[in-house]
């Protein structure tokens, strides 16, 4: 620290007594206050610090990529990777992936009643770690990816850093190859699994640029499940939610599967789930919970997004709606789609939003020639007739979330397009920056007699003196 820099510091610690000590003269005390801006410049709280410092409550910008996919009950296989590179768009890496899937098993009497097979959401996390950090090449490290079985999960970010490389499943070298512990360990890949839950077809999975878990504050990691299908309580339908916060912001990503169906009145059907899920989604505190504040449902969040196969479809005849198609007439088409209507009236997610939507319908296209819709004229024999409609969608909700792009992705892996959105979302750190920080002790009071401020004065001085030369 300069002379320079250590004289003006000093005269503006002497300038703050010397006004304080002027209206103890009247008072005979010397009060802080809070409202005067000559006294924020020089003394903020207990706290002096140079202009030149950062504030303590930045905002960081952050890319979240959000997407949503009906695999339609099919297993992953390796030639996927092309596809989920597509999917993901890894030539611009975001900084946060949620993907929601829904149908990753057969929706079976077995399946959705029976128990929970991790099967499935194991191969898909597998084939998302591989293809997120494959620009890696070569052997390769990733969480362990078995997605969460309760509702009680909670990250353990304190942890993070001392957790050892017995925690990570470890490929095996080629023939006649060593690796030492610190090689390993710089082949630990660049996206970590923060989360991931499976309900029946309906799984959830977030990851996270390891970069960020040391320049934030990452916690309170949890999740839950909202079953509202079959008699309103089956996992065929539903949600699967994940709560975090990240530095001061709280986010909340719900994957959702709404109740299929275009004849008239089913779009009340979804708007009830809709509904049922805002209602039975909660994120209990823990007893070991430190933060009150902490969200407990999904409205308590900051920033929200809600994306799935939410199955709405068009207020419009099929042979209508194929020619708008043909036509490429996005705004014409979107005239008639039911889940605008809704967001429009106030019927469900009344204040969230969505982009606009400039992609053709991502639903249903048929198994027998994956570039052609189900059913129209003339259509195969046992060919479901369906009339297209975006069923996949991502709305979401909150301040300061500013959507990058909104499209659909053409992998023929289902009868589903996959859907995805990237945004720019701006979080809270609280974290302060220590360098020419002067912090008072906790223990000197709002209002200090005249004598113990000039005696006080002299001994910041002093501190200010003593720190300069460290």
């Amino acid at each position: 620290m300069g002379n320079r820099q250590r004289k003006s510091r000093r005269k503006a610690i002497r300038l703050w007594f010397i006004k304080r000590r002027s209206k103890a003269d009247a008072s005979h005390l010397s009060e802080v206050s809070d409202n005067d801006e000559q006294d924020d410049e020089c003394m903020d709280g207990f706290f002096g610090r140079s202009l030149d410092m950062e504030p303590c409550i930045r905002n960081n910008e952050l890319r979240i990529f959000v997407g949503t996919w009906n695999v339609a009950g099919r297993s992953p296989v390796g030639s996927l990777a092309l596809d989920l590179i597509e999917w993901l768009h890894l030539k611009e890496p975001a900084d946060i992936y949620v993907l929601g899937f829904q149908e990753i098993v057969p929706l079976k009497t077995k399946t959705v009643i029976g128990a929970e097979d991790p099967t499935e959401a194991t191969n898909w996390n597998s084939l998302i770690g591989k293809t997120l950090n494959s620009k890696y090449g070569g052997a390769w490290l990733t969480p362990m990816i078995i997605p969460v079985t309760n509702d009680n999960y909670q990250y353990d970010g304190a942890a993070e850093s001392d957790r050892r490389l017995s925690d990570y499943e470890i490929s095996s070298p080629a023939r006649g190859q060593t690796r030492t512990k610190c090689e390993l360990s710089d082949r630990v890949g660049r996206y970590k699994l923060m989360a991931s839950k499976k309900m029946v077809g309906v799984f959830i999975s977030v990851w996270m640029r390891r970069a960020l878990l040391k320049k934030h504050r990452v916690s309170e990691v949890k999740v839950s499940s909202v079953a509202c299908g079959i008699m309103g309580y089956l996992g065929n339908k539903g949600s699967v939610s994940v709560s975090m916060s990240i530095g001061g912001t709280s986010f909340c990503f719900v994957a959702a599967h709404l109740a299929s169906g275009e004849k008239k009145g089913d779009e009340g059907k979804r708007n009830h789930q809709v509904s049922e899920i805002f209602r039975r989604t909660s994120f209990p505190r823990q007893p070991e919970d430190r933060r009150k504040g902490l969200p407990l449902t999904i409205l308590g969040h900051d920033q929200i997004f809600w994306f799935g196969d939410l199955n709405y479809r068009l207020y419009l005849e099929d042979n209508l709606a194929r020619e708008l198609i043909k036509q490429q007439n996005w705004s014409a088409l979107q005239e008639f789609d039911q889940l605008r209507k809704e967001l429009e009236e106030g019927g469900v997610f009344q204040g969230w939003k969505e982009g606009n939507i400039e992609f053709a319908p991502t639903y249903k296209y048929s198994s027998y020639n994956c570039n052609r819709y189900s059913g129209g004229l003339p259509s195969r024999a046992g060919e479901k007739q369906r009339t297209p409609a975006w069923c996949d969608r991502i709305l979401w909700y909150g301040k300061g979330v500013k959507q990058l792009s909104y499209f659909r992705s053409e992998s023929k892996f289902s009868d589903h397009r996959p859907v995805s959105a990237l945004f720019s979302i701006h979080v809270e750190d609280q974290k302060c920056a220590r360098s020419g920080l002067v912090s008072f002790p906790p223990s000197v009071p709002s209002t200090i007699p005249s004598k113990a401020a000039a005696r006080y004065r002299a001994r910041v001085v002093e501190m200010l003196d003593l720190q300069s030369y460290h």
